[in-house]
């Protein structure tokens, strides 16, 4: 999508962060941008700002772990704008205990916001970029422990899911005139580490990673790096440039590459050990 002017975009997660800074880049380039935030107070400040800079932009409120909630933002952003060309599935929790700590409702929270709500958010705006004809693009928010499992099992496993959902679509969706991006971003300044804040009362109470035994120096060392971690705005701009070239992974730095690298030839070692074994065909 060379040209985003005009078009329409809805925005998980819009409230703050990184979805915020999605929408002001998105706004910026001339879009029409419907957020969406579970947060209510979060959302309306954001909508305010951008529509004081004369932007064209509404809010809606949705718990997109409830797929049904997912649906009728959809139809309310077709009910404001008309049509849909720009979906950002980027609303996300960092909710999870560590091995002997989980519990069924910190997996359930963490899957259905994480992973469950792209996979709706697929199945829910996807005809209707396709109805219109006129091309679209997808967006993700995996994290960088997409490609490295660095974080807590629960996240790890809804990221990598993400990764691979949107590699998987990518190929798919192309011949329907529809891009798929993923964005693994690094350490950004967002509240993520306070996730629990937006915990629906169905889910009652689930442990806190702060609180996990033997998390408190994790913990402490995220804060800390989260705290000093990348404007959002610039991952916004990332965002963008990525929707108007068509980017299959959107990264934020790269603090990590080493990783990845490491994770990347530990898995060609293993093809490597089996190679004289593979019987000839």
């Amino acid at each position: 999508m060379l040209q985003l002017e005009g078009k329409v975009a809805f925005v998980t997660g819009a409230g703050s962060g990184i979805g915020l800074g999605i929408a002001q880049a998105l706004c910026a380039a001339g879009a029409k941008v419907m957020l969406c935030d579970i947060e209510q107070a979060a959302l309306d400040a954001a909508v305010a700002a951008l529509a004081a800079t004369n932007a064209d932009v509404a809010g809606v409120r949705a718990d997109v772990s409830l797929k049904a909630e997912l649906q009728a933002a959809a139809e309310a952003t077709l009910a404001r704008f008309g049509k849909v060309h720009i979906l950002v599935k980027n609303a996300g929790v960092g909710g999870g205990g560590n091995y002997g700590e989980w519990t069924d409702a910190s997996w359930d929270w963490t899957i259905g916001v994480n992973l469950m709500s792209v996979v709706w958010g697929v199945e829910v705006f996807g005809p209707l970029i396709e109805a219109h004809g006129e091309g679209g693009q997808i967006v993700s928010t995996a994290s960088i422990a997409g490609l490295n499992a660095a974080v807590n099992p629960a996240y790890n496993v809804t990221k990598y899911g993400v990764v691979a959902l949107s590699e998987g679509l990518r190929v798919t969706l192309a011949p329907r005139g529809i891009g798929v991006s993923v964005l693994c971003p690094g350490f950004i300044k967002t509240q993520i580490m306070d996730s629990v804040r937006n915990l629906p009362n169905r889910f009652g109470a689930i442990e806190e990673v702060n609180e996990s035994a033997g998390a408190a120096e994790f913990v402490q060392l995220a804060r800390e790096a989260i705290a000093h971690g990348i404007d959002p705005r610039y991952v916004g701009e990332l965002v963008r440039e990525g929707i108007e070239g068509d980017w299959p992974y959107i990264f934020t730095d790269t603090e990590f590459e080493p990783q990845i690298d490491e994770r990347f030839a530990n898995i060609k070692a293993g093809f490597d050990r089996i190679r004289s074994r593979v019987p000839a065909r």
